[in-house]
């Protein structure tokens, strides 16, 4: 089994989310510049970091490189696709996981430890935890606000597709336990079939006992755990560039040339 961590120009957690997968859970791991093939990894991470210097938003050029497009084909085959802090933002805005990453309420850089509940179980990366348990990670972020208009977020809690709230320490998501402003104190999210998650904390910083909290270290577990059940998923490259992402449609949806900035980006 093999798992890739995909690297973009600004990429700078890769090595930290290498080293707790290939050292600590002992899965085979590579770091793949955006321009490789991915067609032979049972499952991808796509580390935090600050890919192209966040020009025009966070993650939206990395979202329309074509690597992409394999990644997005890679989860529809039922292979795990984890997207961490800039990660999160790139998988928003390439249209794999709803919503929109904004500046945070108060728009400063936030770096921090952050309680957060575990809403779902029964996807790629949380079947080690428990429903409702209370997990400690740090975040490190400017543009961590996730948003959702009444439609969307109404759409995600039928689906489940909450995989994370930010609470305090009695496990309640009240606002002072929201260190971004997020809608519904929402810290991660999952596509409907589970295979793949965004999350603004990092989990790679959270593995080992000497961090402070090992409580990440499962989610890696979880996930290559998963990964044996479609190890014989072969991915292939397209050559295609992704779509407008619907967290675009979110944030420019009333603005005058609306239509104008989206055709820019097909």
């Amino acid at each position: 089994m093999k798992f890739a961590i995909v690297r973009f120009g600004g990429s700078n957690c890769d090595l930290d989310v290498h080293h707790i997968l290939n050292d600590v859970v002992g899965v085979s791991t590579d770091l793949v510049w955006y321009k490789d093939s991915i067609e032979d990894y049972d499952g991808v991470v796509i580390p935090g970091g600050f890919s192209y210097g966040d020009y025009l938003r966070a993650g939206a050029i990395a979202a329309r490189t074509p690597i992409m497009n394999a990644i997005s084909r890679l989860a529809e085959a039922g292979k795990p696709v984890l997207g961490i802090c800039n990660g999160f933002q790139i998988l928003v805005e390439s249209g794999l996981l709803p919503g929109a990453l904004r500046t945070n309420e108060y728009p400063k850089f936030c770096c921090r430890w952050v309680n957060l509940r575990v809403e779902k179980t029964d996807t790629a990366f949380t079947s080690k935890f428990r429903k409702g348990e209370i997990v400690r990670m740090p975040i490190a972020h400017k543009e961590g606000n996730f948003f959702a208009d009444d439609a969307t977020l109404r759409g995600m809690n039928s689906n489940r597709e909450i995989a994370f709230r930010y609470v305090d320490s009695d496990g309640d998501a009240v606002p002072d336990s929201n260190p971004n402003g997020s809608v519904a104190n929402t810290a991660g999210v999952v596509n409907t079939s589970g295979t793949v998650l965004g999350m603004m904390p990092h989990p790679e910083r959270a593995s080992e006992a000497v961090l402070g909290s090992d409580d990440g270290l499962r989610i890696f577990e979880s996930m290559v755990e998963y990964a044996d059940a479609s190890r014989d998923i072969s991915v292939s490259t397209p050559k295609s560039m992704v779509k407008v992402s619907p967290g675009l449609k979110l944030l420019f949806s009333h603005t005058p040339n609306y239509q104008n900035q989206s055709a820019s980006y097909h």
